[in-house]
């Protein structure tokens, strides 16, 4: 994909605000509060997970559940150690929100949600957690899925690619074909052996390829020399070819490079998307780097403004997180919203997938119900 493909018609998504709809609510009880619940859930993998910075058999993920006035809202968070996040930092994080919920009034879900992103320095994952059970909870009260209470089309959901880990020539072509349903595939590479994980795709499938490095090149020429191999290659654009620190570097390649450069580590909130944009030529938001939906709607009317495009990511998540993130799809670019599909032990229920076209729901909130 050319850049200047790539780039062309950026900005056209108009702006959809959370709009308050009175007739349309529950009940409340103000002051009284929610009752905030947590639960850490291993989440087991179809594949043994490997990217540039390590290898992963199984996950652990704290489930929040908040409740008020019948209705339950339902939010996740992923830690992940390259944000200095474990399951035990997320939960610390998530018991020192427990007296802010239990006094909060959750219609007031700015100034809710902006009082857990002081809950802590950085720990947003914890955060993300709590932010999507409050809208969960504000919306399914409200008698609305999440998309509608924006205003949303979700018709206008994006493909989600399937992501293929670092593996073994053999176990990464029996990923792919599993990943047959998927019209575009997003490869993990980052490490020595590149060309081989690349020859190894392409020797059982001509679909288009997204690349993922996951900041594995370590120099600039290093990632020249690699982005203009995946070109021939037929792969689309590269996310994060350099470690984020790497600022100068990546505005150096992307000059010398004709498909574009996504940020994904280098960018977590909308304050980090400015500096981003002379180097790349888009932004990969997650939930769990944001801090929840709230934040991630600022990082995309952000990302309009500058003229960059926006693709959706995720971690390794349940439905809960995934069809959050599913829930804004429409407002974005590209997605790669895979992470509940590569787990065996989904406890929820919620956004599907049908040869790759993500399909929300009409539930009320993000649209998840736990499994029976």
């Amino acid at each position: 994909m050319k850049r200047r493909t790539f780039l062309k018609g950026a900005g056209s998504v108009a702006f959809a605000p959370m709009v308050f709809v009175p007739r349309l609510f529950g009940r409340t009880r103000r002051g009284t509060g929610m009752k905030l619940r947590y639960e850490v859930k291993r989440l087991d993998l179809k594949h043994t997970w490997t990217i540039a910075r390590g290898s992963s058999q199984f996950k652990q993920n704290v489930i929040v559940r908040v409740e008020k006035d019948g209705f339950v809202g339902y939010g996740e968070a992923a830690p992940n150690i390259r944000y200095n996040e474990t399951v035990e930092s997320t939960v610390a994080v998530i018991e020192k929100a427990i007296p802010l919920f239990e006094k909060a009034e959750p219609w007031h879900y700015v100034d809710l949600g902006q009082a857990i992103q002081e809950l802590a320095e950085e720990q947003t994952a914890a955060k993300a957690a709590l932010d999507i059970a409050l809208m969960d909870w504000v919306t399914k009260a409200a008698g609305l899925p999440f998309y509608r209470f924006l205003g949303l089309d979700k018709k206008k959901t994006p493909i989600t690619t399937m992501s293929i880990g670092i593996d073994t020539p053999e176990v990464i072509q029996q990923k792919v074909r599993e990943a047959a349903d998927f019209p575009v595939l997003k490869i993990k590479v980052g490490l020595k052996n590149d060309e081989e994980i690349i020859a190894a795709v392409r020797a059982v499938t001509e679909k288009p390829l997204r690349v993922d490095a996951n900041e594995g090149w370590k120099s600039k020429e290093e990632a020249l020399e690699k982005i203009r191999w995946l070109v021939s290659q037929g792969v689309e654009f590269v996310e994060q070819p350099l470690p984020s620190t790497m600022l100068e570097e990546t505005r150096w390649l992307r000059d010398r490079v004709e498909i574009p450069i996504i940020a994904d580590e280098s960018v977590k909130r909308a304050s980090d998307i400015p500096k981003l944009a002379e180097a790349f030529d888009g932004v990969n938001i997650k939930l769990m780097k944001a801090g929840g939906l709230q934040e991630a709607l600022r990082m995309i009317w952000m990302a309009r403004s500058l003229g960059m495009k926006i693709m959706l990511g995720c971690m390794i998540e349940t439905s809960v997180a995934i069809s959050a993130a599913a829930s804004i799809s429409p407002l974005v670019d590209f997605a790669d919203l895979d992470g509940n599909l590569l787990i065996t032990n989904d406890p929820f229920d919620g956004v599907k997938v049908r040869r790759g076209k993500l399909l929300l729901t009409d539930r009320p909130g993000i649209g998840v119900v736990p499994r029976a």
